[in-house]
């Protein structure tokens, strides 16, 4: 096997045991974060995150995001 195909290949693995996770966990604990639009962009955008398994799990409002800011 290629050495790419055999990454892409555990990329895709990894990536699916993470969605097992994410879909598993309660999001009991979550902070604003900035974080990449998508995998593969480097544009950030502030979202409320789970400080358990790293998923976007809501959209804070402009007050939210000003404090955020502010720090």
């Amino acid at each position: 096997m290629k050495k790419a195909a055999k990454l892409i290949e555990e990329r895709q693995k990894i990536d699916k045991k993470i969605e097992d996770i994410q879909k598993r966990c309660p999001h009991f604990f979550k902070s604003i974060k900035s974080t990449r639009e998508r995998l593969d962009s480097s544009t950030t955008i502030i979202r409320w995150v789970c400080n358990e398994c790293s998923q976007i799990v809501g959209i804070p409002n402009p007050k939210e995001i000003k404090k955020y800011l502010n720090g």
